[in-house]
């Protein structure tokens, strides 16, 4: 499958908001979106009018570069969704929270969800005391996920949970830093998520 790999601070520029794509970098002043916080492109200082329909597709956009995902996997995850009861855009964004190379960058056990997948790819993990390499792993409530123990004195996951500090452990996450593990204790409700998302406009231009 394609994946995006230019400059990750041009989505940034491109979507204007900070997704923290680069790790520790977007914490300094090398930050390229400090610098250049407009859209990249020789007439991105123009002004132009969006529609309705520009809003919501920038907004799929930017979720979508968030987590890291190609469009068919984000329509997938729409469409399962949609068949769950409750809030279509709220159970959107709880699946993608679920996913197994987000869940290793909430723990800190990585600085962005980009070196998450990597790491998960490269059979760093285990849940529940099995061995898991795909990145879209939905976990549960009451999963382990944990550090195998050769992978443990790796010198990007020493430093990513130190700085994992600076973003804080979400509070349906209980982190075991002297095991390198850590628990599912809930899935996390709308009020956990802090991200500036409006996931209606999402469920809005994929109901069109």
């Amino acid at each position: 499958m394609a994946r995006y790999t230019g400059s990750v601070c041009r989505l940034c520029r491109r979507e204007s908001m900070k997704m923290f794509l680069k790790g520790d970098r977007c914490y300094g002043d090398k930050c390229a979106f400090e610098r250049r916080s407009y859209p990249p492109g020789q007439h991105a200082m123009r002004r132009r009018k969006v529609s309705d329909y520009g809003v919501q597709l920038r907004e799929k956009q930017k979720v979508k570069r968030m987590y890291g995902l190609q469009e068919k996997q984000f329509r997938s995850y729409f469409g399962k969704a949609e068949r769950q009861k409750g809030i279509t855009g709220t159970n959107l964004l709880i699946l993608l929270e679920r996913r197994l190379d987000n869940i290793a960058y909430r723990f800190g056990f990585a600085v962005s969800r980009n070196q998450a997948r990597q790491l998960v790819t490269h059979n760093h993990f285990m849940v529940n005391g099995k061995n898991v390499n795909i990145p879209s792993f939905l976990v549960k409530v009451g999963d382990l996920v944990s550090l195998k123990e050769k992978s443990r004195k790796l010198v990007q996951i020493e430093e990513s949970l130190e700085a994992v500090a600076r973003r804080g452990i979400p509070n349906w996450l209980e982190l075991d830093k002297e095991n390198f593990s850590g628990t599912i204790k809930a899935f996390p409700t709308r009020e956990d998520l802090t991200m500036p998302i409006e996931e209606q406009l999402i469920v809005e231009l994929y109901s069109k």
